[in-house]
């Protein structure tokens, strides 16, 4: 690999945007929770939901704290390394990301102050409404942000005028034809990873015997969230693969390391890509099921790379292995919730002490899964920036590749200083935990269930 500008000004956008993409995912399902447990303290006036409202709120501040410092980087990054892009696609991305400003996070920004520090200076009432609208901001931000996302993928109401985009249709390019699809997706997968770190923490407190109550008032709504949304995006990834047939076929192939175009084309579970000869090296298939699962259809036709040629192929290794990263991990998913559900219903999970560990272990693994989605999508693209309309390579600035590669490092250092402080403090957070009140009558089985077993 030679390091040029594009491909330093590349891997620094990536590690840019998987790093900060980290913690809106958390805060997004968070946000979520924390409108439940507090709808509960608001119906019930227990001071226990109250307190734990306080203590997964204490990990939704660390996780926007850090989310705001590494978005920041992103916009001159934008601006800085890929001008060419801005240049290009700024009429319509531009004001797709500032509307994302003003609707999302100002509304998370002006009300996130009163949900973590206005408990004794607003009534209830006024606090719950206060975190309703801070996880209607986290929702929207990534709506908008998956519609400009989107956009890149699937443009649509546009024209193009003296060499640069400008929008025919705002509802067009705004729901453009892979939005609805890529948004659900993604939202999901936020929640769906939120409910993995919740339980995570939860089965840490059972493990331990430490903060019981709080970790049953987690661990069941998020556990009961998990199985549904497991097997929920299942049927939501199967959309998007439709989705990204009929709009991005090559993407498909490459998905798929289908090289020749073929009816009942076979699921390739392992292989490895050799882009250069066009093959794929010890193939593990099932005869057809890559039709079927593409097209509904045995005898469906699945288009291959050698519909583009080799310098429109995205790097087929790396789709074709982030793919399958990210759909392992989501069946693992609905095999851990069912699994953990059924051990609910026999009323054993506390016993299950190996469960609890893995659960504690699988914490990363749904931010893993989404990182990998990503790549898969991003990566899928190339080498288009917008779609059929801008190459990567005319999109990046010129710049001595030397200045990007001091930026990369002083970023990645920056960075993972933060990270480290940020862990420090979550680790921190946890350790301590939410206290020890008495919950409210009927809250579930597992209080009683861990004091009998210790």
């Amino acid at each position: 690999m030679l390091w040029t500008t594009e491909v330093l000004s590349r891997i620094q956008f990536a590690f840019t945007i998987t790093f900060h993409g980290v913690f809106p995912t958390l805060n997004v399902g968070l946000g979520v929770f924390l409108v439940y447990w507090e709808s509960l303290y608001l119906k019930t006036g227990a001071p226990f939901y109250k307190s734990l409202c306080q203590f997964w709120s204490k990990i939704f501040a660390l996780s926007f704290g850090m989310g705001v410092v590494s978005g920041v980087v992103l916009a001159y990054e934008l601006g800085a390394n890929f001008s060419g892009f801005t240049y290009f696609a700024g009429n319509i991305l531009g004001p797709l990301m500032t509307m994302e400003t003003l609707s999302a996070f100002f509304l998370e920004a002006g009300f996130l102050g009163i949900m973590l520090f206005g408990w004794e200076k607003v009534t209830a009432r006024t606090h719950f409404l206060s975190t309703c609208f801070v996880c209607a901001g986290t929702i929207i931000s990534l709506m908008w942000i998956m519609s400009a996302n989107s956009f890149m993928h699937t443009p649509a109401g546009y024209l193009i005028e003296d060499g640069v985009l400008v929008p025919d249709s705002w509802l067009s390019a705004i729901f453009n034809p892979s939005y609805i699809v890529r948004s659900s997706h993604m939202l999901i997968a936020s929640l769906l990873s939120t409910c993995f770190v919740i339980m995570g923490i939860s089965s840490y407190y059972l493990i331990k015997r430490q903060s019981v109550t709080y970790a049953s008032a987690s661990f069941i709504p998020a556990l009961f969230v998990a199985v549904v949304l497991s097997i929920t995006q299942v049927g939501l990834g199967d959309l998007v693969g439709i989705n990204v047939l009929e709009n991005q076929p090559i993407k498909t192939a490459a998905m798929e390391g289908n090289w020749q175009t073929q009816a009942g084309a076979p699921l390739i579970l392992f292989a490895i890509p050799d882009q250069k000869n066009q093959r794929n090296l010890y193939e593990i298939k099932i005869p057809k099921l890559a039709s079927l699962i593409n097209t509904h259809s045995w005898d469906g036709v699945l288009p291959g790379l050698d519909q583009a040629p080799l310098d429109r192929q995205p790097p087929v290794a790396s789709v074709f292995f982030t793919f399958r990263i990210m759909v392992g991990i989501g069946f693992l998913f609905v095999l851990l919730s069912s699994l953990g559900a059924y051990f609910v219903y026999k009323k054993n999970l506390p016993r299950k002490r190996w469960y609890l560990r893995l659960l504690v272990a699988s914490m990363p693994l749904g931010f893993v899964a989404t990182i990998c989605g990503w790549m898969t999508s991003e990566i899928g693209r190339q080498p288009w920036t917008v779609y059929n309309l801008l190459l990567t390579k005319d999109s990046v600035s010129r710049l001595p590749a030397e200045q990007v590669m001091v930026s990369l490092l002083t970023i990645f250092v920056v960075y993972m200083s933060f990270f480290a402080a940020y862990l420090y403090f979550m680790c921190k957070t946890v350790r301590k935990g939410p206290g020890d009140l008495s919950p409210p009558d009927g809250l579930g089985y597992l209080i009683s269930s861990v004091s009998k077993y210790d």
